[in-house]
């Protein structure tokens, strides 16, 4: 912020010229942009720019400090557009930054359009058009040099979370593993802590796969020197983000008292910021804590406004998700209709936006949540969406439940076609396996306890299967678990601490 405030006194100088004057006001609102600070970036530029949606007033500008300013609003543009969700602010962002490549290019600046088009790429990550994203980073790092440390440093963090967002994570973790000494050699806080947030969901996303608590350990220790980089750097929002990360983080733990304190946190600061799409992101992941919890109508009331909010604007990557967490809680309701139209266009969504990996999400728990009220026709044809959508996934834990669905649909689908032995055939002998058979996949499923798997089920409380295991189905005792065991959280939480000190002592970045 020192910069900014020098730039803002060589401003007061009455004998800068037009250009020098609309040079100054870039490089201010570039330096507000970098602490997360979009409007004052935007009421910086002054009278070169003054909305999302208004043209940069160059006219009468050289080539290029017309193409910085035009940058400049595009790359704000996007941000601002993203936060309050603007629709088609990210086309129009796009569009701003094309132009500003344009004569970067003409001027052979080569540097310059490089920063252009990651600053591209990252609009295209937001609007879910991850491959269109790949081939412009790709191009960028191409034209950068040795010396191009920050904008290298960009490129390679930009290229890890598009990965990341596809579920690619051996190629996250192979990006930021490579990228961990250029990283070392930056001063930019705010982008340090953009390395280790990123780097924390990669080891994240690998702990909740691996069941490893090694990696969860260790992500700990990586959000913690992202938020002391985002403070040192004053960057409230993306500290917030954080926040919200470390709620997600505790909720795949079982911790639900630390998720939800760290999402409280969350929401008081993006309120405050005004960030609208950050919020629905906090609704998303309270609804994912709240499942987890078997709290389905809070649930219900956070996905349903996650997706109210994401409707407003461009980023429909992260509609497809809300949506799909939206149709898990409605199918946990009972409200099996509206679920299934939640989940469809959770499919139409991402395949819209070129996100394949969230269509095919949606399209298996489609499967998973509503296979039971499908056709035979109309599964085929979903799991079949799923395998293309799919095709080319690395992501293990995807491929196990395509690889389940499948075997699942294959199974209903061969059942009914088989005709039975009509000669020894008796329908209420074969309804008894068929319920047996559910009950007692639900208890293996809820560990032995009769309440989840009567919610399972679907029953109307777990006296129903009390009813049927003391009854019809007693064969079944042995499965039950009355006082079946907590699952143990897979760190301790009062460690956390000490090890994110010592996370900060054994890595220089994290150094105060």
């Amino acid at each position: 912020m020192n910069l900014a405030n020098d730039l803002l006194r060589q401003m007061r100088d009455p004998s800068l010229s037009l250009d020098q004057h609309a040079q100054l006001r870039s490089e201010i609102a570039k330096q507000l942009e970098e602490s997360g600070r979009y409007e004052a970036a935007r009421e910086a530029m002054g009278e070169l720019w003054s909305q999302v949606g208004e043209r940069p007033r160059v006219e009468g500008l050289e080539q290029s400090t017309a193409a910085r300013v035009l940058l400049r609003a595009g790359v704000l543009t996007g941000w601002i557009g993203s936060v309050k969700q603007i629709s088609g602010a990210q086309e129009t962002a796009k569009n701003l930054i094309t132009e500003s490549i344009a004569l970067f290019e003409e001027l052979q600046q080569s540097t310059r359009v490089a920063e252009a088009q990651i600053d591209l790429a990252y609009c295209y990550w937001r609007e879910g058009a991850f491959d269109e994203g790949r081939v412009v980073l790709k191009e960028a790092s191409s034209r950068l040099i040795e010396s191009d440390v920050e904008l290298r440093a960009t490129a390679f963090l930009r290229s890890a979370i598009i990965e990341e967002t596809a579920k690619r994570h051996s190629d996250a973790l192979r990006i930021h593993i490579e990228a961990a000494t250029l990283f070392q050699t930056i001063e930019n806080h705010s982008l340090k802590g953009n390395f280790h947030n990123s780097f924390a969901i990669v080891l994240r996303n690998l702990g909740a796969a691996e069941d490893s608590a090694d990696y969860i350990d260790r992500a700990l220790i990586e959000y913690a020197a992202a938020s002391y980089h985002f403070e040192q750097a004053g960057h409230v929002r993306y500290r917030a983000c954080v926040e919200n990360n470390l709620g997600f983080l505790f909720s795949t733990i079982g911790k639900f008292a630390d998720a939800h304190s760290h999402l409280d946190r969350a929401q008081m600061l993006f309120t405050s910021l005004k960030d609208d799409v950050h919020l629905a992101q906090v609704d998303e992941t309270r609804a994912r804590v709240m499942l987890g919890e078997g709290k389905f109508v809070d649930a219900e009331k956070a996905s349903r406004r996650a997706v109210h909010t994401l409707e407003k604007g461009d980023e429909q990557s992260l509609l497809a998700e809300s949506l799909t967490t939206y149709g898990i809680t409605l199918t946990h309701l009972r409200h099996l209709e509206q679920a299934r139209s939640s989940l469809e266009r959770a499919i139409s969504v991402a395949e819209q936006a070129g996100d394949p990996h969230s269509g095919g999400i949606a399209a298996l728990t489609l499967i998973e949540q509503l296979g039971d009220h499908l056709s035979n026709h109309e599964l085929c044809d979903t799991v079949d969406r799923a395998r293309m959508l799919l095709e080319g996934e690395r992501d293990v834990p995807t491929l196990t439940r395509l690889y389940t669905c499948t075997y699942r649909v294959l199974a209903r689908v061969y059942a009914f076609q088989v005709r039975p032995d009509w000669s020894s055939f008796c329908l209420k002998e074969s309804l008894h396996r068929y319920e047996a058979h559910y009950i007692e996949l639900a208890l293996k499923d809820s560990g032995g306890r009769v309440t989840r798997a009567a919610r399972l089920l679907g029953l109307p409380s777990h006296q129903a299967l009390l009813t049927m295991l003391t009854g019809r189905h007693n064969a079944l005792s042995a499965v039950r678990t009355p006082s079946a065991p907590r699952r143990r959280s897979l760190i301790d939480h009062s460690n956390v601490t000490s090890k994110a000190k010592k996370g900060r002592q054994e890595n220089p970045e994290a150094k105060d």
